[in-house]
């Protein structure tokens, strides 16, 4: 079967009587020009390397291999393991699909390159998932990231200083990388639909400022986000020199966390690197 003769999503998941796992996190998209719009946000993507995690059926999958990328696709759900197979023979040596548990497979170890990751992330380890590519060393061994979240993920991850949603997943998606909201999901594209909106976010790196450690940065942002009410001088006080460093940096210890900066956490992270 060639790519232009693969028949209709829904009718591939009827044939092989698949449905969302509750279990796993999943909802199907269908709808073939939103998948394309999610497709074309990291750019052009021709002979272009992607990592996809949870392909399921391969909604996405079809968009990504239309533009012309090369796909790993790593899927828990041996459900899904023969639609993906059917793909796999329609776009010949373009597809790899590799059955296991995103999060304990090492994915950059499947590359010689540096992939884009793009991916309707299964719920219940999307932001896990996440925390590890932006956990890695820097510049890391992707390009860049675009990844559903449910929208209040997402506008965690993009938050502005200030805001309800500013805490430590903001500081660490910003430090060193730009994050943006690229496109809203509404719920009543996913099969079946879940309770919540969602979100596409690209993410893609900048250069790391210099002499900061990120395990520093965490354990500061653990510290003031952990007692997020309360003043610095009170929820950092159990992190060696974090007051020094906010005097020496001339921030007030009567302030809360959600008033300082990603370039003020940095600052003080420097002083204790």
């Amino acid at each position: 079967m060639s790519a232009a003769e693969l028949p209709p999503l829904r009718d591939v998941i009827a044939r092989h009587g698949l449905s969302a796992s509750k279990a796993l996190g999943q909802n199907f998209l269908f709808d073939a020009q939103l998948l394309a719009r999610i497709a074309r946000i990291p750019g052009d993507l021709t002979d272009a390397e992607v990592l996809e995690i949870g392909p399921g059926p391969g909604g996405l999958t079809r968009a990504l291999l239309a533009k012309g990328a090369r796909v790993t696709a790593i899927e828990r759900d041996r459900r899904c393991i023969p639609a993906l197979a059917e793909l796999e023979a329609a776009y010949p040596g373009k597809l790899r699909v590799i059955e296991g548990d995103a999060t304990e497979i090492e994915a950059r170890t499947l590359f010689d390159g540096a992939p884009h990751i793009v991916s309707n992330l299964p719920y219940n380890v999307g932001t896990a998932l996440l925390i590890g590519w932006l956990s890695a060393d820097w510049l890391p061994w992707w390009t860049s990231l675009t990844l559903m979240f449910q929208r209040e993920v997402a506008e965690r991850i993009v938050a502005p200083v200030g805001g309800d949603a500013y805490g430590r997943l903001a500081v660490l998606a910003q430090w060193r990388s730009t994050a943006r909201i690229a496109m809203p999901v509404h719920r009543s594209a996913f099969t079946p639909p879940p309770k919540v909106m969602s979100a596409v976010v690209h993410i893609t790196p900048t250069e790391a400022p210099g002499d900061v450690a990120l395990f520093v940065l965490e354990r500061v942002t653990a510290a003031a986000f952990g007692q997020r009410r309360k003043m610095l001088r009170q929820s950092l006080r159990g992190v060696p020199g974090a007051l020094e460093a906010l005097e020496a940096e001339g921030i007030e210890a009567t302030r809360r966390a959600e008033t300082v900066s990603v370039a003020e956490f940095v600052a003080v992270a420097r002083r204790l690197s």
